[in-house]
């Protein structure tokens, strides 16, 4: 496994926030769905060269399905890769179709042996066509299956160990995880491989009906912020984690950005990029 990280902070490129994402002057990195990118938009391709590392992040590629990855879209994610000449590329530990249906959402998988193995030779099958390192994502589920064999700490570990891909740890998910099982967020965290992070993304949720839901839509809260000075305490000893803002819709004037990447920074103990 090559250790890849994103440092810094940063935000994901949509076009709405393109204007505002090229104005960040410390802009650390970005991250664009990967499925937008038949045809890129001029001003993605403007910061990649200008030295902006640009994550292609992948939410159709199926990878906790029961069958194989389909060639094509594993082709395009290696193209995305190419294109904007990315040092990694991500995808979600979760499945998006079954029996020819399309989900229309990200699904969890249950934490089995049998799941485990579907991933794994999808995650291998994905890497050897990959000239970058993969990195993974542990989603915001409002279920479990009933029949998990693992915690999610001990799942992810072992499909790591056994694919080579690296964690993208999504502090908002462990947090909105952690509330809806009435775990210990803190704990859920110290339980992750937290060696392996290529990077971080940090996120806004809300209540609705007895559950808290990862919307993108909404400013971190300060739960989550915490879990980020906790990640930083709990990461890989040789240096500090990146961590990039996820919004997604409901966009907040321009000034309220700016004050969410600060917090995110200031809670991270990095530089502030605004």
């Amino acid at each position: 496994m090559r250790r890849v990280t994103v440092p810094g902070v940063g935000i994901g490129w949509r076009p709405p926030l393109a204007q505002f994402t090229a104005g960040l002057p410390g802009l650390g990195f970005t991250e664009v769905i990967a499925e937008s990118l038949h045809r890129p938009d001029p001003a993605l391709l403007e910061l990649r060269d200008r030295g902006v590392p640009v994550v292609p992040h992948g939410v159709r590629l199926s990878l906790g399905g029961a069958g194989p990855v389909e060639p094509d879209r594993v082709s395009h994610l290696a193209h995305c890769a190419e294109l904007l000449d990315a040092p990694l590329v991500s995808e979600h530990v979760a499945f998006v179709r079954a029996g020819g249906l399309e989900a229309g959402h990200l699904l969890p998988v249950p934490r089995t042996r049998e799941a485990l193995d579907a991933l794994a030779r999808n995650i291998r099958l994905t890497r050897a066509e990959l000239d970058v390192p993969l990195a993974v994502e542990p989603i915001a589920a409002l279920f479990d299956w009933p029949d998990d064999e693992y915690s999610e700490g001990d799942f992810l570990t072992e499909l790591l160990d056994r694919t080579g891909a690296l964690l993208l740890l999504d502090v908002a998910n462990v947090y909105a995880n952690a509330r809806n099982r009435g775990q210990d967020p803190l704990r859920v965290l110290e339980s992750f491989p937290l060696d392996r992070v290529a990077y971080c993304h940090v996120a806004g949720g809300g209540e609705h009906d007895g559950y808290y839901h990862d919307t993108h839509t909404h400013a971190v809260s300060e739960e989550v912020l915490a879990l980020v000075a906790e990640a930083e305490r709990f990461g890989p000893a040789e240096g500090r984690l990146g961590y990039l803002l996820e919004r997604d819709g409901g966009y907040p004037p321009a000034a309220e950005l700016r004050a969410e990447l600060d917090a995110v920074a200031d809670a991270a103990g990095m530089a502030r990029i605004t």
